[in-house]
């Protein structure tokens, strides 16, 4: 387009003979200086006159296509940012506007562009996380068809390639062109809706210093009209007419009175300008020129703009002429060109009238041979459809791609095949697509699309909610988890995979939301049945299929398309009734029904799964004659067609008879049957399979191996007559009845096996020893030949022939066999997680690495390469082990999960390093169970290691196990091998020995983690199979043979063991005490039995139990219980455990026992009695934060503690305990909370134990307020709370130290002030502020006080601004006030702010430059800002010097006096100045400010200084003395970091100010009257040469502050190389914000110092390289970094550049130079180490563990274990201290001679671990074999380590061990 306007330009100047050369010209020349003057104008009328004719055809030619050129229709490369223009709604989103804007472009509105105010309240709903009431929706105030006025505010390109348009209405940008002083009257402006106020409305213009208001009386006919007869809402868009304006544009009165708008012109004495223009103004115009493709027009005298073809008006097209009038539409005002498009069409001349034709009725219609009108090089083309009408189809529209685009093809009368795809309301077109995609597109938009339809797709991306379907040019659809197949499916992306077509049937599509859910369920895909799409198409007897939405007790929801959906009763699921629906029927399983009834208007209807009879049954005598072709008990080969529910469809080879093979009779193996039904797949062969039987339906098939080899042997008799008892045959379970089971026989026939006779054991149900399909063996026991009836023994006594050991190892070998048959049929598939299963076998081993360690203690491992792998150790197999997530570990395979995909692994050492150990067969040893299958049992042999299977059962009818007979996994085993080397299997086969050789399961080791059900005292599983005859209430006597913190284990007479309980050894037990210390191994004791633990679960059983005689006793030696007959019994009789615990009331003090501290759930556990446990929160352990902090210092296992009851949990049985008394959370009670929300400016909310909330107020948070009182709240931080009220649900709290610790009586800052009594006139009081109002500032002093100052009470600076005030005190800000008066009636507190009545600064800084009240008299030297601190310490120490020159007092050193406040850290922006560091942290030189300066929020790093009484301070600092020479400065010896902000003179010693100060004072005095006498004259000459003197004096006292430039520059001259003075110089200048002399200080610093001194010359550079940070733009420092690169070493510099980064926060910066940094010094470890830091510190761990992979890729070897181990202390420092360990651990098993690692480790821990872990890191130090001179330093260590945190015994405890290695070395020596 832009040459388009050189060719024609604006002016009407006709370039003709040029035109060629003007289209070179670039875009900015086009019409800057053809509108500037009147006189121009004229000339362009006289060239419009002359005549035309004399002009030659070949300058015609040129000039139509200059027009052409001119009249170039907008495309989307014309646009720009910053481009206003007109556009209409064209679609209303929740988050967006779609705006259609002329030519055919169309763009974006995103809800935070429509106006601040709106902005605002969205940000204050998401801040609130609930709902507003006074925000309304995008959709509320915004209709379609609505012409607004918009500004590009970013031209982007979408994921797809595609350029996008952002729109802004937002008034700020839209008129940000216009200013206060250009607001006329008569100037129709675009405005929206910030706020009601009691007269009217706040209109944000966008105007900035103007304020607009509209009047309500203005608004009443709109909202009348328009709004129906609603309130204006915040963020509504109007066109408003300016009324009014006045104080030249700062108020502006408005009006929306649609009669006012509609008329509204812009008119000349508005003063448009071509900057200012806006869109949607209506000018009258004169025509300029006519041509074909449009109009050029003057408006507004001096404008020039165009009208293209679609815009002109479509009555009067053709008739327009040369200087006609014209009213027009300004319609967009390019900023760069200023080119100016205007539209004659009526709809756009009278504004505020939306557009009415939003859409066309042919959308998405095929055109065949539309011809072209015209072609648009940059924009598209225009087509003329069949009615006369024109189209447009934009460029991109025009061809597939860019490369197969020809222009030639577009040369008018052209025609082409086309597609209606969208309709432009502003310039009334159609929009056309040539696009072949387009055209051949099944659906244009949503609106197509009908549910029911099948729709072909693309998968864009597989979500957890879903995968999204691509189905046309801007649509995509989702198809939830559920309907991704007709089963419910784990892993969609092993099916599905992006890119992927499929075919999809639609099940609801919402156009206006643009919502389109859709299925892949197969059989909904492919049904063939009608859609239900509305109840109307439901009619009785359809049948359809459907899927099930829910199903309840009372039967099935199905839903089908357009949530269409009926109901299933109960009745109607199926012919046999269904007791449990749920147990049948699953959400999302389709199902075909029948439609019994529907009722439309009610949109109810119910259906039936019992579908009519088919009347087209198929009676094909050709293919019953093939089935006649296979007979029963004969062995055929079957191919697989497809799976159903209970088995596989399959055809009978070679004549294809289609059979059914029942999932059940693919094995004689129960487990392996659904095994092979899952591996099988479509087109796998079976052979040997044998027909069970056929009918006219269908052949039944079997598989069983048992039954095979059966019929192959003859030994299936075929009749009745053949059977005699006594009989064995081989068959299966073909149904289970109550009374019995019926076997068949492969030859069909069968009998009953009845319940008495069906197993040796006892039978309770039948369906707990078989299942139906089962493999079995017989016994015929009678036959009924006439009845053709035969009764059959089952029982294992009857039916097992031979050895039981052969016939369970042939059972093991056939199980494995078929598995391994599983393992080829995974092999074939495509999955790599499949294969890579299918090569897994028992005993191999892995390296894994630890993923996460779940809540069940069990351990998951990433999945390595293999995407999906699931490998999981159980908590068994952890073996103990204490495992981080990213840990390496080695473990071994147990067993292969088939179905779950899943791989079972062991981290057993035993079984990971098996021992290379011969084997014998037949031999027996002795080995563990490690994993249990249904059938079979994998353990490892007690010496090896090896892993060998064997079979649960002995016999195919050996099924049923008792509880107490079945195996448990860590249970040992005696095992007799049968093969001595693992097959392909991996495992080794066994057979097990007598049951009688099983022993207990194995205990753990005291590090594994263990439930509190599962803890089980080693010495009390010994002896277990022995029975006892002890009963309740028995005297029995023991000795004691262990110890432990909570119990004692005592053996009995006859080797039964016995427990004594802590509880049941004193009836008073001390607190603090651990009673089980009293007793000691050996002694011989009396006790009572009280109760008996089973076995197995450890559950206390009563004594008419049968299995008491099996359990452990427990014991008592209470001495109550012992002289007493009415001992208590244990409460064993309880039939749920909360029984137990019912006997405890609420505030009842109990003795309990500590357990064990669990850290995840962050409570103690103990124990009340041996069947009652507690559990204490964490925060009803103790009021001290040092106890909770390491509750595992303070309490010691066993040790007895005095606990309150607060509660009981009913779930697990436990009492919930206190040890800080009731929990009552009463008005005055002090308790520990933790925080759960810290809510800006409001205060904390705090949670309790229990489930209690409480809120803390601002001003409760501590009794002395600070600036941002709630920074050092964290969530989860421990707080000590004082309730203040109770009175609501959620508790009033109070942190003040004042409530919670009174008896500290400190001194309080700032007292509570709770009502406005507790205010008194006079009264210095601090608060926050609350808001600033139009006149005045409320400043809340306490949780329901505010207190008020007027504006004239605020600040002594006028005028006052509320924009001013707003700025400098934000919501929250702390301030000072004095009490003015108190209006106790009406609870009204003034106050003042002013420095005269509080004694602090100013609220507003002087640097605004407001004037000050003539009395104060302060000259204001430089403009800037500094800190609240150093103003506060100006004001005392003016307050001390005048007290001083009062007085006469002496002070010694001035400078102590005026101490600084501390700084506070940089991380806190407000109100600071920056830093400027040259110089390490330790020695930041810490100054005072010389002359402070009052500060602002807002910081500039400027500041102001007041000059008050300067001469007297400067008299005061003369000091009588020898004159002395300067002495050598000192140097500054820094590496990183030099504070500017501190003041000059803490630098050196300041000077003292002389005694005799009164005399500066007399000296002041009017001189008397009366002349002086000589001797008078004489001594006053004598006092001047003395001060002149001590002047002098002064000024060579080394210890002397610079005062001025000339002081410094002596101090330089006389200490060139000093870089401090250099810096002190600088940082002068800085004060006085000249920072061009601050540079050129640093540059001659630069030149001055020596170029030996290094270190020096660094410091300089580093401080420039700070200022330019600070003060200069990024490429002036650029520069300076560049220089200082050049002149130090590079390294150095860059660090320090990345340490000012860092420290100003400017956290890109810093990143981008450190990866500098690591391409150019990747050999350096330090900038390795310091990028870790800077990553971990701002919480990207995961970056700073990628940074040290790379670091050891690129480092060489011998720095490795440096860098790791420098990691690692980072990890403890700033990360994850777990991952840390792990570092560490990992480096010293592979370098476990490094004792500085292991020195490093020790101090980390010691710093950020628990004891336990130190003693545990000495004692693995202490048994290294290291060089005597390192074991004595670890020695020394840990003996240190002992006596600074453990007990006498403990450091008496290192020292024997330290004797211990020294005699061990000595012994050696003597060998």
């Amino acid at each position: 387009m832009a040459t388009v306007e050189e060719s024609f330009p604006r002016g009407g100047k006709r370039k003709t003979h040029k035109s060629e050369k003007a289209f070179q010209q670039p875009v900015e020349q086009d019409n800057l200086f053809d509108i500037s003057t009147d006189e121009d104008s004229t000339k362009r009328k006289k060239r419009q006159k002359e005549p035309a004719k004399t002009k030659k055809l070949k300058i015609e030619k040129k000039e139509s296509k200059s027009v052409k050129e001119k009249f170039e229709i907008l495309g989307i490369e014309s646009l720009c940012e910053g481009m206003r223009l007109l556009g209409c709604v064209k679609e209303v989103n929740e988050l967006e506007l779609v705006i259609s804007l002329l030519n055919g472009l169309q763009g974006f509105v995103q809800v935070t562009e429509i106006c601040d105010a709106y902005t605002k309240k969205l940000n204050d709903q998401v801040a609130q996380e609930e709902p507003l009431k006074d925000l309304v929706l995008l959709p509320e105030l915004f209709s379609p068809g609505m012409l607004v006025r918009c500004v590009v505010s970013n031209l982007g390109i979408t994921e797809s390639g595609r350029k996008s348009v952002k729109l802004s209405l937002n008034p700020k940008n839209v008129n940000k062109v216009l200013s206060a002083e250009a607001l006329k009257p008569g100037m129709l402006l675009s405005g929206t809706v910030s706020s009601l106020e009691d007269h009217g409305y706040l209109v944000d213009i966008g105007v900035g210093g103007a304020r607009a208001f509209l009047p309500l009386q203005k608004t009443q006919e709109y909202i009348r009209q328009k709004n129906k007869g609603a309130k204006l809402k915040v963020g509504q868009y109007l066109n408003c007419i300016i009324e009014e304006v006045k104080g030249n544009g700062g108020v502006v009165s408005l009006s929306i009175d649609h009669s006012e708008v509609s008329t509204a012109i812009a008119a000349e004495e508005q003063n448009w300008t071509l900057n200012n223009l806006l869109p949607g103004l209506v000018v009258k115009a004169q025509v300029q020129k006519v041509t074909p493709l449009g109009l050029t027009l003057n408006f507004l005298s001096f404008f020039t703009g165009m009208v293209d073809f679609m815009h002109l008006d479509p009555k009067k097209a053709g008739t327009y002429f040369s200087n006609q009038v014209v009213k027009a539409c300004i319609l967009c005002v390019h900023p760069r060109t200023r080119a100016v498009r205007l539209s004659l069409r009526p709809v756009f001349l009278q504004p505020g009238r939306p557009l009415t034709r939003l859409s066309c009725q042919h959308l998405g219609a095929v055109l065949d041979d539309v011809p072209v009108q015209g072609f648009f090089s940059k924009a598209g083309a225009t087509f003329r459809l069949n009615d006369g009408s024109l189209a447009y189809a934009r460029l991109s529209h025009l061809s597939d791609s860019k490369n197969t685009f020809n222009p030639e093809a577009f040369k008018p009368g052209n025609t082409h095949k086309c597609r209606i795809i969208d309709y432009s309301p502003m310039d009334e077109l159609v929009l056309l697509s040539l696009r072949t995609s387009i055209i051949e597109a099944q659906y244009l938009s949503y609106h197509d699309i009908k549910p029911g339809a099948l729709v072909k797709g693309t998968v864009m991306t597989i979500k957890p909610y879903g995968i999204l379907v691509k189905v046309g040019e801007h649509m995509r659809g989702l198809v939830p988890p559920m309907h991704l197949a007709d089963i419910l499916m784990k892993n969609p992306e092993k099916k599905y995979h992006i890119g992927d077509e499929v075919m999809c049937r639609v099940l609801l599509c919402d156009p206006e939301a643009k919502k389109l859910m859709m299925t892949l369920k197969k059989t909904l895909v492919e049904s063939k049945l009608p859609a239900i799409t509305c109840y109307a198409d439901a009619k009785t007897g359809l049948q359809t299929h459907g899927f099930i939405l829910r199903v309840k007790d009372y039967g099935c929801v199905v839903k089908f398309y357009n949530d269409v959906q009926g109901l299933v009763p109960k009745h109607e699921l199926s012919a046999e009734y269904v007791p449990d629906p749920e147990k049948v029927f699953y959400t999302g399983q389709v199902v075909k029904v029948v439609v019994l009834n529907c009722e439309p208007s009610k949109e109810r209807m119910l259906l039936s799964f019992k579908l009519l009879s088919d009347p087209k049954k198929e009676h094909a005598g050709h293919s019953q004659k093939r089935r006649k072709a296979v007979h029963a008990g004969q062995l055929v080969d079957v191919k697989v067609l497809e799976k159903s529910k209970d088995g596989l469809e399959v055809a009978i080879l070679p004549h294809n008879i289609p059979a059914f093979l029942p999932t059940s009779h693919l094995s004689d193996h129960v487990a392996n049957g659904p095994l092979l039904y899952h591996w099988l797949q479509a087109g796998d062969t079976l052979h040997r399979v044998l027909c069970l039987s056929q009918s006219e339906r269908h052949i039944l098939l079997c598989r069983k191996p048992a039954l095979v080899s059966t019929v192959e042997g003859g030994q299936d008799p075929k009749s009745f007559s053949e059977i005699h008892p006594g009989m064995l045959l081989v068959g299966f379970v073909k149904s289970i009845k109550d009374y019995g089971v019926f076997v068949q026989f492969p030859s069909g026939l069968s009998g009953l096996a009845p319940k008495a006779i069906m197993s040796d054991k006892f039978v309770t149900s039948a369906s707990d020893h078989f299942v139906e399909g089962q493999t079995v063996v017989a016994k015929v026991t009678n036959v009924d030949e006439e009845k053709q009836r035969m009764l059959l023994s089952l029982r294992l006594s009857d039916c097992s022939v031979g050895d039981l050991a052969s016939t369970s190892l042939l059972l093991l070998s056939q199980c494995l066999e078929e598995r391994q048959g599983v393992r080829s049929l995974m092999g074939n598939r495509d999955s790599v997680l499949i294969q890579t299963l299918a090569e897994m076998t028992p005993g191999m081993v892995l390296d894994l690495e630890v993923q996460e360690v779940l809540e069940d203690g069990s351990v998951v491992f990433s999945e390595g390469p293999v995407p999906g792998l699931v490998l999981r150790a159980s908590k068994y197999h952890r073996a103990g082990q204490e495992v981080q997530s990213g840990q390496k570990k080695k473990a071994v395979i147990l067993h292969v999960d088939m179905l779950k995909l899943e791989v079972q692994v062991s981290l057993y050492q035993d079984l990971v390093n098996r021992k290379a150990k011969k084997l014998r067969k037949g031999s027996e040893y002795q080995a563990i169970v490690q994993h249990l299958e249904e059938s079979f049992a994998i353990a490892s042999l007690v010496e090896t290691g090896h892993l060998a299977a064997f079979s649960l059962t002995s016999h195919l009818n050996d099924t049923f196990r008792f509880d107490s007979e079945k195996l448990q996994v860590g249970q040992g085993v005696s095992l007799t091998l049968k093969t001595t080397e693992p097959g392909v299997t991996g495992l080794l086969l066994a057979v097990e020995g007598p049951a009688a050789k099983r022993t207990m399961r194995q205990t753990r080791k005291d590090s594994e983690t263990v439930d509190e059900d599962d803890e089980v005292d080693p010495a009390m599983v010994v002896g277990t199979i022995k029975k006892h005859t002890l009963s309740i209430g028995d005297m029995v006597t023991g000795t004691v043979k262990s110890i432990k913190p909570t119990h004692v284990v005592v053996t009995m007479e006859d080797g039964i063991i016995g427990c004594i309980h802590a509880s049941h050894i004193l009836d008073d037990v001390p607190e603090g005490t651990s009673p089980t210390a009293r007793l000691k191994v050996g002694k011989t004791i009396t006790a009572r039995v009280i109760g008996g633990r089973d076995m197995k679960t450890f559950k206390f059983l009563p004594i008419s139990h049968p299995r008491f005689i099996r359990t452990i006793p427990e014991l008592s030696i209470r001495p109550s219980e012992l002289e007493k007959d009415g001992h208590t019994a244990l409460n064993t009789h309880s039939v749920s455990p909360l029984e137990k615990i019912k006997q405890y009331q609420t505030g009842q003090t109990v003795t309990c026992f500590f357990k064990k501290y669990n850290v995840i759930k962050k409570w103690l556990e103990v124990e009340i009695a041996p069947d009652i446990r507690g559990r204490i929160p964490m925060l009803l352990a103790s009021l001290s934060f040092k106890v909770l902090k390491h509750p595992d210092k303070k309490f010691q296992i066993g040790q007895a503690l005095k606990a309150t009851v607060v509660g009981r949990d009913s779930s697990k049985a436990f009492l919930c305990l206190s040890l800080i008394g009731p929990h009552k959370l009463e008005k005055g009670e002090v308790a520990m909370g933790s925080v759960v929300k810290v809510t800006p400016n409001k205060g904390l909310t705090v949670s309790f134990p229990l489930g209690k909330i409480g809120r803390v107020s601002m001003f409760h948070l501590s009794d002395s307020y600070s600036e941002t009182p709630l920074e050092d709240f964290t969530l989860q931080k421990i707080v000590r709370c004082y309730v203040l009220s109770t009175a609501r649900p959620v508790l009033t709290l109070s942190l003040r130290a004042s409530r919670t610790n009174p008896e500290t009586k400190s001194k309080i800052p700032d007292p509570e002030i709770n009502s406005v009594q507790d205010v008194a006139e006079g009264q210095l009081l601090r608060g926050y502020v609350k808001s600033v109002q139009p006149h005045r500032v409320l400043l809340g002093l306490g949780p329901s006080v505010v207190g008020l100052a007027q504006y004239p009470h605020v600040s002594q600076h006028s005028p006052p601004q509320k924009a001013l005030y707003d700025k400098h005190l934000p919501e929250g800000k702390l301030l000072t006030a004095k009490v003015l008066s108190v209006n106790h009636q009406n609870n009204l507190v003034k106050l003042s702010l002013l420095p005269g009545d509080t004694g602090k600064p100013d609220v507003l800084s002087a640097s605004q430059g407001l004037p000050l009240p003539k009395q104060e008299g302060r000259q204001i030297e430089a403009e800037g800002r500094g800190h609240k601190g150093e103003e506060k310490e100006q004001k005392k120490n003016q307050k001390r010097r005048e007290k001083r020159n009062e007085k006469g007092q002496e002070e010694p050193q001035l400078p102590s006096t005026e101490k600084k406040e501390p700084q506070k850290p940089q991380a806190k922006k407000q109100g600071k100045r920056p830093h400027l560091e040259s110089g390490s942290e330790q020695e930041q030189v810490s100054r005072k400010q010389k002359k402070a300066a009052p500060s602002d929020e807002d910081d500039s790093g400027v500041e102001v200084y007041y000059r008050e009484g300067e001469e007297e301070i400067e008299e005061t600092r003369v000091l009588p003395g020898k004159q002395t020479r300067p002495a050598e400065a000192p140097r500054l010896q820094l590496s990183s970091g030099f504070v500017w902000d501190v003041g000059l003179d803490s630098l050196t010693p300041a000077l003292p100010p002389r005694g005799d100060s009164s005399d500066s004072e007399d000296d002041k005095k009017p001189q008397q009257a009366t002349k002086k006498s000589k001797k008078e004259r004489e001594l006053e000459k004598q006092k001047a040469e003395k001060e002149l003197s001590r002047i002098e004096e002064a000024l060579m006292d080394p210890r002397r502050q610079p005062e001025s430039a000339d002081d410094f520059d002596r101090l330089v001259l006389s200490s060139p190389n000093s870089s401090i003075l250099w810096l002190q110089y600088m940082a002068f200048h800085l004060q006085a914000t000249e920072i061009e002399k601050a540079r050129a200080v640093a540059e001659r610093a630069l030149k001055t110092i020596s170029f030996r001194e290094e270190q020096e010359k660094l410091n300089v550079w580093v401080a420039l390289l700070n200022l330019e940070n600070m003060y200069g733009s990024q490429e002036s420092l650029t520069k300076v970094f560049e220089r200082a690169v050049q002149y130090n070493e590079p390294l150095k510099v860059f660090l320090q550049l990345a340490d000012i980064y860092t420290n100003s926060e400017k956290f890109q910066e810093a990143g981008e130079l450190y990866n500098r940094m690591l391409k150019r010094f990747r050999q350096e470890k330090s900038v390795w180490i310091k990028y870790g830091a800077f990553l971990l510190r701002r919480g990207q761990a995961g970056a700073s563990h990628r940074v040290m992979q790379r670091a050891l890729e690129c480092l060489p070897i011998k720095e490795h274990v440096d860098v790791i181990a420098k990691f690692a202390q980072l990890e403890f420092q700033l990360g994850d201290a777990e991952r840390a360990k792990a570092i560490f651990e990992s480096t010293l098993s592979t370098y476990p001679k490094r004792t500085d690692v292991w020195s490093v480790y020790i101090d980390m821990t010691i710093k950020h671990g628990n004891q336990k872990e130190v003693r545990d890191i000495f004692e693995r130090v202490i048994h290294l074999s290291l060089a005597p001179k390192r074991m004595k330093f670890f020695f020394k260590r840990y003996l240190d380590y002992e006596k600074q945190h453990g007990t006498e015994k403990d450091v008496q405890a290192v020292k024997a061990k330290a004797l211990e290695y020294v005699e061990a070395k000595s012994s050696v020596l003597e060998d």
